[in-house]
């Protein structure tokens, strides 16, 4: 996935991004920035790694947490939507999952949830297995699952 498509289409369009980032601890940010003139459509990026982070600074809410834990579609809406209105933008997309060594039976290594808030639709919601890649390829691979999230948005 080609950044510089997401960033030209979205300066055409007026829009701008924000990321609530996790698993990827600003990997979809650095890629947008990449991007020759993308301070026109990226206004910032949210490296939430810990609960607490994603609680202070996304307003994640503590007992979806408690109850849900932190890899879950619905911390990721939270996260996405949190993004959104904090930051005043067109376009947030949240990530949150288990990049690896590890995981449970319930969570495996490779379980990402992804959440898109933009326009006046539902925010969307999805989760992707990658499987155990290894933590530098589930990362890219959210990366990218992100990126092409944004632009289908766009």
């Amino acid at each position: 996935m080609d950044a510089s498509d997401i960033i030209r289409k979205a300066s055409a369009k007026g829009l701008t991004i924000a990321t609530a980032e996790s698993c990827t601890a600003g990997m979809i940010a650095a890629a947008l920035t990449d991007v020759p003139g993308s301070s026109a459509v990226v206004d910032r990026g949210y490296v939430t790694y810990s609960n607490r982070a994603k609680q202070e600074m996304l307003g994640v809410q503590a007992a979806t947490l408690e109850a849900l834990g932190a890899v879950s579609e619905e911390v990721a809406i939270q996260m996405a939507e949190g993004a959104r209105s904090r930051a005043r933008v067109d376009i947030a997309v949240a990530v949150t999952g288990i990049a690896g060594p590890g995981g449970s039976e319930h969570k495996p290594e490779g379980r990402v949830c992804f959440a898109l808030a933009a326009g006046d639709r539902s925010t969307h919601v999805e989760t992707v297995d990658f499987g155990a890649l290894g933590r530098d390829a589930v990362r890219r691979a959210t990366r990218d699952h992100a990126l092409t999230l944004i632009r289908q948005a766009l």
